[in-house]
């Protein structure tokens, strides 16, 4: 009795640690196809949920069928599958034409059948327990679950991820699926030899059945928590980075209220749980309201997680104690609430992006949570209904509120895989009307419309005594340039452009051209020839020929999602074929959060080139940031020309780092902490 026992829990923990084990591992490797977008995790989310649906239905349908032959060809196929994967070179390019088709399609790929099988592990095993031993469903089993995954979240951005290679972190993982495939197998031959007659199952049978509204709240109740999984996820990648630290935080989170609902549910004080939701959703509705103001990125994360927890454990805590009484509608319950998780990420994931042009996820998440907290608390008397409507009522006025308030200001705005884009005009510059392009609530460039000689002033991080501006002046002694940039924004680069010049922009949103030709003149006013090549900009320097730049420009790294395969020694190689002897790579990295000046001057160093960082103050007057650029060279003496001499410092490295590669890269060293 007592290994069985163990047998079931080893099965359930090491099942569910590699679940969620394998959720960070395939994302990072999806990153490099899709340019590093932050929006990659939040489509992972969708698919994860999606298939975890599919994987309690696959849970309901065994327990039902009782098709033990079915099981355990399965579990062959999904370990030959994980070692395919572990072993085999699966690194394609799949391109940005329909990403999100994209990340579904590699992921089915990939580990399509190994999460289908873990993921029907815990549902299945408790009713198989139920079943072998006549006893009641073991509820414990999917907080152990849960404890396991959270585990594995904790465990991959502190040790595995700094530590280990991306083929190795896919063959220890393998390895591992393939030690919980032997103890599903003998835990599946275990209970067909056990399993008891129909006629014997039916002990629960005078336990009431769930009605209908207890049904359709397993489903809503996780659905909203998933909403906000989704949505504050969204938040932080797409203000933050794009990295697996990011990822892991919410879902932490969001695992810890499902582990303290189902493990222990007597903490859902109902009361003050409530009062402290309705307290941050009202404080966090507030801070959405100045959209022109935001909170530091760090105070953020602190509320938004606080926000989660409380919203998380609320709602999993309301569809716990809405749980079947009998153990043959256990599964429908695993079932339904697979559903809602699914259903929740697929309306912010999916629906929100092509639905809306800007970003009110956030507040319709907050609507949805209020609505559910009204719900719930409808009967527990008339000053608690009444709250709970008016902070209903409340959020939306919010939402309406968010969407006329975005439309103010707005020359255009447009919404796709890569992020909310809008253009806001105003007469911010003295005298004169200032447009500026936002990817949510990141600048990417600013152009003034008032003499000739504003409107052609590069501001911004582009000024002309910041890093690239010195680049671009001092790198060919007055010869035509010939200029490569990956990152279009505005186009403002291209106000440098002078007769006899060539610029190449690379850019992998295709909603952003349009908006650099059509709503600001950089490009179309500039005196240089103006090429712009679609998709990532590694991608495409990889498939053409030779371009022999003077100046090559990665400015991928403003403020928000770091596309880490920009900065590999794979990517340097390909970009010094590119470049012509003595040419200049200029980096951007001007960032609140991530220090990436190290990891640059070990790519240097390990090229054989000189690397220097030039930091320049804000200029408001002139419409100039406070900018931060290193400039790569393998001609050292670039940097004692009379112009360029004396106005930046040798970037250092810093100790401990190690070189990033396509296999290997982590974050978690130059943040900013």
């Amino acid at each position: 009795m007592n290994r069985l026992r163990w047998l079931f829990a080893g099965a359930v923990f090491l099942g569910s640690f590699l679940l969620f084990l394998v959720e960070p591992i395939a994302a990072k490797q999806l990153l490099p196809i899709l340019g590093g977008s932050a929006a990659v995790w939040i489509t992972c989310l969708v698919y994860f949920q999606s298939a975890l649906l599919l994987a309690y239905l696959y849970a309901h349908w065994l327990a039902r069928s009782s098709r033990w032959a079915v099981q355990l060809a399965v579990l062959i196929a999904a370990a030959g599958a994980a070692l395919g994967w572990a072993f085999g070179n699966w690194s394609p390019n799949l391109g940005s034409d329909s990403p999100m088709l994209a990340v579904f399609a590699s992921l089915t790929v990939w580990i399509g059948l190994p999460f289908l099988v873990l993921g029907a592990t815990s549902p299945l095993l408790q009713v198989w327990w139920a079943r072998t031993q006549k006893s009641a469903i073991p509820y414990k089993l999917f907080a152990l679950s849960n404890l396991a995954s959270l585990a594995a979240l904790a465990l991959y951005p502190a040790v595995i991820e700094p530590q280990l290679t991306l083929r190795a972190q896919r063959v220890g993982w393998a390895v591992a699926f393939c030690l919980f495939v032997l103890l599903a197998a003998a835990i599946t031959l275990n209970a067909r030899s056990s399993a008891p007659q129909r006629a014997a199952v039916e002990e629960d049978a005078n336990a009431p059945r769930a009605g209908w509204r207890d049904q359709l709240l397993w489903i809503l109740l996780p659905m909203g928590a998933a909403m906000q999984l989704s949505a504050i996820t969204s938040y932080l990648t797409a203000n933050v980075a794009a990295i697996p630290l990011l990822w892991v935080l919410p879902l932490g989170v969001y695992l810890v209220t499902i582990i303290l609902a189902f493990e222990f549910p007597r903490l859902a004080q109902r009361a003050v749980v409530a009062r402290l939701l309705l307290v941050l959703l009202a404080g966090l509705a507030y801070m959405l309201t100045q959209t022109e103001s935001t909170l530091p990125i760090r105070i953020s994360i602190v509320f938004f997680l606080a926000e989660l927890f409380f919203a998380g454990f609320f709602l999993h805590s309301e569809a716990y104690a809405l749980r079947p009484k009998r153990s043959s509608e256990s599964t429908v319950f695993y079932l339904a609430f697979a559903a809602g998780g699914a259903l929740g990420s697929f309306l912010i994931g999916i629906v929100a992006p092509s639905l809306f042009r800007y970003n009110y996820d956030l507040a319709i998440c907050f609507l949805v949570t209020a609505l559910l907290a009204a719900t719930m608390r409808w009967r527990d008397g008339w000053s608690v209904r009444l709250t709970w409507v008016v902070s209903s009522a409340t959020m939306v006025v919010l939402v309406c509120w968010l969407m006329i308030a975005s439309e103010r200001q707005t020359v255009a705005a447009t919404r796709n895989f890569y992020g909310a884009l809008r253009v806001k005009q105003n007469l911010g510059y003295p005298g004169a009307t200032m447009r500026t392009l936002t990817n949510g609530s990141i600048q990417h460039g600013t152009q003034i419309f008032g003499t000739d000689q504003q409107r052609h002033m590069p501001t911004t991080y582009y000024a002309e005594d910041s890093g690239v501006g010195l680049a671009l002046k001092y790198c060919c002694n007055g010869q035509g340039r010939n200029v490569g940039v990956i990152g279009l924004g505005a186009g403002t680069l291209a106000a440098y452009g002078q007769p006899g010049d060539e610029f190449r922009f690379y850019e992998i949103n295709p909603a952003v051209e349009p908006i650099a030709r059509e709503v600001f003149t950089y490009i179309r006013e500039s005196g240089a020839r103006i090429r712009i090549a679609d998709g990532d900009g590694r991608v495409s320097l990889e498939r053409e020929v030779p371009r022999s730049f003077d100046v090559l420009v990665v400015d991928a790294f403003s403020g928000d999602a770091i596309p880490l395969h920009l900065l590999t020694a794979e990517a340097m190689k390909v970009y010094r074929r590119h470049m012509k002897p003595g040419g200049i790579l200029a980096f951007h990295i001007s960032n609140q959060h991530v220090d990436l000046e190290p990891a640059i001057a070990l790519l240097a160093q390990s090229s054989g080139m000189t690397a220097m960082r030039f930091t320049t103050p804000a200029n408001e007057d002139r419409g100039e940031f406070a900018a931060s650029w290193v400039l790569v060279t393998d001609h050292a003496a670039f940097f004692q020309q009379p112009g360029v001499v004396g106005h930046g410092h040798p970037a250092v490295t810093r100790p401990g780092l190690r070189l990033w590669t396509d296999d290997y890269s982590s974050l978690l060293p130059v943040l900013y902490w």
